[in-house]
């Protein structure tokens, strides 16, 4: 029988799914209670193909256990349990008052704002600072919520390791009786005038505005839940919670509901196999692009991708993931590289043209925003005009120290501040008018994914994500795959949960910080490990707008999904006086994909089969390579896992290359399991623009025979091609101007990217390729990078609507063909070695060329039919 203890305001339990007949998470919380056994549990049915006739089979084995906890969460640390609850009174005086003064009023009535004002003569400090009642409201919100050290002009703050200088500064400051802000000053700190008072100079003016700007912020985006104030009373909860080995569900903010709950159950979710239900896995990915008018993009980038640790090999500037160079491009070019190739394909098949709005959060960590923007204008904005881009910026949040909540100082008036996680993109796209944005643009849903995972588009998981959304009316979608276990990722889970009476049930996610409160052993896989049950949460997502819109606008807790503080990494700062600091912390921060707590479905009585139909949540599988693989963290010199580094993610695209071609009859190497290229180089380099497909049925029509040998180096930026029976060995280089057509300047000035108007083409049939091709013995080869050194090469390089063909030829050595804009070459054996022919493309065939690949559908297939004119 489980231990019960009585809880407020009710009692809760909590029953997780397993295989394994023991586990010793499953004991009392009371530790002097017996462990618990388990009991058999009916499983729920697994997830059928929707509308297919056949289902998939089940991601887990579906023969599961499960246990039921009762327990009390323990009480707040006593220190921790005295400010909130002095908080949340403030907090509750100052929602009751209507106008600034009234709230200056309450937050004057403080005891900290009151010591604070009559300390080193800050009252008048701030009074001749000729500060407006919201700029007042700020700075004593900050003080109330016991962070006047901020504003402490350094002096007053304690530092456990003060320097010689640091303590003359301190005793300094103890005989400042009057502080005087004059555009005089000099330095950054300040400096005893003539009149005892201090003078300040520029830069700490402008870092006083700054911290303005943080607290402006914060107070305006976190005002669901009080602002400053608020935003500390849930850092001191959870800071309170973490200081307890295990925790209670109903202090989990990933199911904040959960307080009203009297039953909870998590259970391994059920979604469709695309990787196993191919038919299914065909008409859905159709339904994508059919759906591709509906459908915008969302793009989380405002993280400080510390782990990355991404520099500016020039000005040594620190810089975000955008901006990493990867396989030749920024991955931002990735994201939007592999969105036209989608569109292109809608283009293809249906003739008409396709440009997808683009949302952007960016931040203005490591200048996030600026480097964004920068690059847009610097590429054209991709061809796709300035209005199909909506850049909007999330605010930075303070970071607090683990011990005792304070947040930490780098100088005076500078806090130190990180972007407060992806999931504050919903409420700030509210806030900001994204979602009216899209409905501008005839939108009705969104796919959603992070810029470090670079193969999110590969083959139909994208496609076949949005298009079950979009066909079904679900409100949000998961993709999913098998979770490597230890890997610092969450889980998805199908949560199941008693409300009042009724059942509810959907799919959500837990992150891999929280896994501690749910009693999920983190590690190996092993006989204690739930992970191995769950599959991997992956941040690729499927939206419903105008459902997220509804629970972003709702100016309550729920617009903030999933809010964790993760301290189990270590904030790293330097403070004012150059020394570096590691300090156990973390920061506020929310998880986009705990939207999907606020769509659960409830039923009168408890469902045991079929429940994963009807739910507004749903999840696609598919095999890992194809959904995930991640360039988030930088390697270590001596590390010997290669798990979401830049070098661990290029050998899956290698995979992935490898899985397309070999179907085609095309003979190149496996690569094997990265263990194996932890001290070596890829078994090849295989590059191929994604508008060759993007789903690998319409590609693999434009490749059949031949051999690619290890070691050798294939590059296609081209998408009207055709490769029958080719032979290489070494590099082979094709690059087409206009990959997908040619730019014009429509009616706006904006300039457009054209699709299939004036395209590069390339025809090689019955051709081998030898030479000496990548210097594989170069220490200065950056593989992910594409950044290599070679001794040989054959280069095709297309300009403008340029083609080139080539048919029963050995190209042998280093050569370069370079065709201009409005000619093809062809190139074919003679007697005396290579025969050029240099044709000028007639008037009547400078738009469409002169062949080009037929896209139409049977059934839920695309079929291509090259026609020669």
């Amino acid at each position: 029988m489980a231990a019960t203890t009585t809880i407020t305001p009710c009692s809760s339990s909590i029953l997780l799914h397993n295989n394994n007949k023991t586990n010793p998470f499953f004991h009392s919380l009371n530790p002097k209670k017996p462990s618990l056994l388990f009991h058999p549990f009916p499983t729920l049915s697994f997830f059928p193909s929707l509308s297919s006739s056949t289902p998939p089979p089940p991601l887990c084995a579906p023969r599961v256990y499960t246990a039921t906890i009762e327990y009390a969460p323990p009480a707040p640390d006593s220190n921790f349990h005295h400010e909130i609850s002095r908080l949340k009174a403030l907090r509750l005086k100052l929602s009751s008052s209507t106008t600034l003064k009234q709230k200056l009023k309450i937050l004057d009535s403080d005891a900290k704002v009151k010591f604070f004002l009559n300390t080193h003569g800050y009252k008048k400090v701030l009074s001749s600072l000729g500060l407006g009642l919201n700029e007042l409201f700020l700075v004593k919100s900050m003080v109330a919520a016991g962070q006047d050290h901020v504003f402490d002009m350094g002096f007053g703050f304690e530092d456990r390791e003060m320097s010689s200088v640091k303590t003359a500064l301190y005793s300094l400051a103890k005989i400042i009786e009057k502080w005087d802000f004059s555009n005089g000053g000099n330095g950054n700190v300040g400096r005893e005038n003539q009149n005892g008072g201090v003078l300040v100079g520029e830069d700490t003016q402008q870092d006083f505005n700054n911290l303005l700007k943080v607290l402006g912020e914060v107070e305006e985006f976190y005002d669901c839940i009080g602002g400053i104030i608020g935003y500390q009373i849930m850092v001191l909860e959870l800071l309170a919670q973490s200081s307890f080995e295990t925790q209670s569900i109903n202090n989990s903010n990933h199911l904040h509901e959960s307080m009203e709950c009297q039953f909870l159950e998590i259970h391994p979710p059920i979604g469709c196999d695309l990787s196993s239900n191919t038919e299914y896995a065909s008409q859905a990915a159709l339904w994508g692009i059919e759906g591709l008018p509906d459908l915008g993009e969302i793009y989380p980038l405002g993280g400080s991708a510390d782990r990355l640790g991404l520099v500016d090999s020039e000005t040594g500037e620190c810089l975000p993931a955008a901006m990493l160079p990867y396989c030749g491009r920024t991955l931002l070019e990735g994201l939007v590289r592999d969105l036209q190739a989608r569109e292109f394909l809608y283009f293809k098949l249906y003739g008409k043209q396709c440009i997808t709005p683009v949302a952007i959060m960016t931040s203005s960590a490591k200048n996030n925003h600026e480097h964004i923007t920068s690059l847009c204008e610097k590429l054209g904005w991709f061809g796709r005009g300035r209005s199909s881009f909506r850049l909007f910026e999330q605010p930075l949040v303070p970071a607090v120290s683990a011990e005792d909540g304070q947040w930490l100082v780098r100088k005076p008036f500078v806090p130190v501040c990180k972007p407060g996680g992806h999931g504050v993109i919903w409420k700030l796209a509210y806030d900001k008018g994204v979602f009216q944005w899209f409905y501008d643009h005839g939108r009705k849903g969104a796919t959603v994914r992070q810029v470090s995972n670079v193969v999110a588009a590969t083959d139909v998981t994208l496609l076949a994500l949005a298009g079950i959304g979009l066909h079904h009316g679900k409100k949000l979608g998961f993709a999913s795959c098998k979770r490597n276990m230890g890997a610092t990722e969450g889980i998805n889970v199908l949560i199941e949960k008693n409300l009042d009476g009724e059942w509810a049930y959907g799919l959500s996610c837990i992150e891999y910080t929280e896994f501690d409160k749910f009693g999920i052993t983190s590690g190996h896989r092993s006989p204690n490990s739930l992970q191995a049950e769950f599959p991997a949460n992956t941040n690729i997502l499927y939206v419903d707008l105008p459902s997220v819109e509804l629970v972003a606008s709702s100016r309550s807790e729920r617009s903030l999904p999933g809010m964790v503080l993760n301290t189990k990494k270590s904030i790293v700062y330097t403070d004012y006086f150059g020394n570096r600091h590691s300090v156990p912390g973390g920061r506020l921060e929310c998880t986009m994909q705990n939207i999907a707590d606020n769509f659960l479905n409830t039923y009168p009585s408890r469902c045991f089969k079929g429940v994963e139909d009807n739910l507004d949540t749903f999840l696609v599988y598919n095999e890992r390579r194809r959904v995930t693989s991640s360039a988030k963290k930088k390697r270590k010199p001596l590390d010997t896992s290669l798990h979401q580094t830049p070098e661990g993610s290029l050998l899956d695209i290698m995979r992935n290359a490898y899985d397309l071609l070999s179907w085609c009859d095309i003979d190149l190497p496996e690569v094997e399991s990265n263990d194996k290229y932890v001290d070596s180089r890829p078994p090849f380099l295989i590059f191929l623009h994604p508008a060759l497909g993007p789903v690998w049925e319409v590609t693999r029509q434009k490749f059949s025979g031949g051999s690619i040998s290890k070691g050798s180096e294939l590059q296609v930026e081209v998408a009207e091609f055709l490769w029958r029976n080719i032979q290489l060995d070494g590099s082979m280089i094709i690059v087409a101007e206009n990959i997908m057509g040619s730019t014009r300047i429509d009616d706006k000035g904006e300039l457009i990217l054209q699709h299939g108007h004036r395209c590069g083409r390339c025809k090689l049939c019955n051709i081998t390729v030898l030479n000496d091709g990548i210097d594989w013995t170069s220490g200065d080869n950056v593989y992910w990078k594409h950044d290599i050194h070679r001794s040989e090469a054959l280069k095709v390089i297309l300009h403008g609507n340029a083609e080139f063909e080539a048919y029963n030829v050995i190209i042998q050595g280093n050569h370069v063909f370079e065709v201009p804009d409005g000619y093809k070459m062809k190139i074919t054996a003679g007697d005396s070695g290579l025969v050029v022919q240099m044709d000028l493309i007639p008037q009547n065939l400078m738009d469409n060329g002169s062949w080009f690949w037929k896209y139409d559908t049977k059934g839920s297939h695309i079929l291509l039919e090259l026609v020669e004119l």
